[in-house]
């Protein structure tokens, strides 16, 4: 075996991840993690000297599957604005040789959407007819993709401050993606009577304030790197029915479960539960007497799993 790694590039990635079912292959991970079978360890921040920007190591192993790996993504301060890089190395756990690197922009796009669909299959009532989409980049239009089959969505809202500014052509091609999408003005006609509303932004703070919907929903929320980075205002969690992906890593790095333990009187305790345990069925579906709140972080084994699926479709 050559110690050199294969190499795959972001079209490379984007064409190989097209050939596997991602969710189904998050699914599995999920219930290796249950079983024992993997193990995650916490994210690890480190900072660049004199506010020059960070990196976040995301660790994972999959032991039936004999590969761990770690996804590094650098988020650089720069003048024009931050970059924003992830690159994931595949390692055997046989010979303890590398794999793969690959660049892992795909990856995250890839496993954050699907995580978060996997999530709303689990957490969403099986009656869910109203979905709400918060942004317009390539994550949310992952999400859309992902989720758009999981229940019989009689419409599909979508809004984004930069939907004002695409062109004709742009908007097109965005209500091509489904016949249900609306694109609305508005983030409050967005999650008007919505069942589920995912937030898939960038934003470093509150996009929307639970407490001002009209009836309890699903509210799933992603990462960014940004520090301490929410979309929903921290002191909402305590009304609010929280699940995550991994709730012995997601409380040490979600923003909003962050400030609300240390301003707020929230413990992490009061988390409902995780992934593994709603997909080995070790924990119900929840009632929506009030909001349920989903909280992904963003998980090594996630990026792994994907690694390892695509290198085994190389050439």
């Amino acid at each position: 075996m050559s110690s050199t790694p294969y190499v795959i590039t972001q079209p490379q990635a984007r064409e190989l991840l097209a050939q596997v079912d991602v969710p189904q292959i998050l699914r599995k991970l999920f219930r290796d993690l249950a079983a024992g079978q993997a193990v995650q360890p916490a994210q690890q921040l480190v900072e660049f000297p004199k506010g020059a920007g960070d990196f976040i190591n995301y660790l994972g192993v999959l032991a039936e599957d004999g590969v761990y790996g770690v996804k590094t993504s650098p988020y650089i301060v720069r003048e024009q604005g931050p970059l924003v890089t992830a690159w994931t190395l595949l390692m055997s756990m046989q010979t303890g040789e590398p794999l793969l690197l690959c660049d892992a922009g795909e990856l995250t796009t890839a496993r954050t959407a699907a995580t978060t669909a996997v999530a709303v299959d689990a957490l969403a009532p099986l009656n869910a007819n109203r979905l709400a989409i918060i942004g317009s980049g390539k994550v949310a239009l992952a999400h859309l993709h992902y989720v758009k089959g999981l229940r019989d969505w009689q419409s599909i809202n979508l809004y984004s401050p930069g939907l004002s500014e695409l062109g004709a052509e742009a908007l097109a091609q965005l209500r091509a993606l489904d016949p249900r999408l609306n694109l609305v003005e508005t983030r409050e006609a967005a999650v008007q009577d919505a069942d589920v509303i995912m937030l898939c932004t960038s934003s470093a703070g509150p996009v929307i304030d639970p407490s001002s919907l009209t009836k309890p929903a699903l509210i799933t929320s992603i990462s960014t790197n940004a520090p301490r980075a929410h979309e929903v205002p921290p002191q909402s969690l305590n009304d609010m029915q929280v699940f995550c992906d991994y709730r012995l890593t997601t409380p040490g790095s979600a923003g909003e479960m962050l400030i609300a333990g240390e301003q707020h009187g929230w413990d992490a305790s009061a988390i409902v539960g995780d992934l593994p345990g709603l997909i080995s069925e070790k924990v119900q579906r929840p009632g929506y007497d009030r909001h349920v709140f989903f909280r992904s972080i963003g998980l090594g084994l996630e990026d792994i799993a994907l690694a390892n699926a695509i290198y085994r479709l190389k050439p």
